[in-house]
């Protein structure tokens, strides 16, 4: 097999571990940051406020658990291109 085939088979072997693993790190984050939130707010029930519907509260929640969210997204897709970019060097 050619140096080169060989490069984009490990390529994709890193793609593919890569994402299962991305996959299990952002189901992950959003099932613990919405606890670890709650953790971090011990004198606001977040879900009774929403119930109640207190809108303040479901977006400061909303956003900060999106974003947290969206950062692991980011540091997940950057550690697969960064495999994929060590398989082919």
């Amino acid at each position: 097999m050619s140096q080169v085939a060989q490069d984009m088979l490990w390529a994709v072997a890193f793609s593919v571990l890569g994402g299962v693993v991305g996959i299990a790190l952002i189901v992950a984050a959003s099932v613990l940051l919405p606890r670890w939130i709650e953790r971090l707010t011990p004198d606001i029930d977040e879900e009774k406020e929403i119930a109640r519907g207190n809108v303040a509260v479901a977006h400061y929640f909303g956003r900060v658990v999106g974003a947290s969210i969206l950062g692991v997204s980011i540091v997940v897709a950057a550690a697969i291109l960064g495999g994929v970019l060590a398989a082919l060097h």
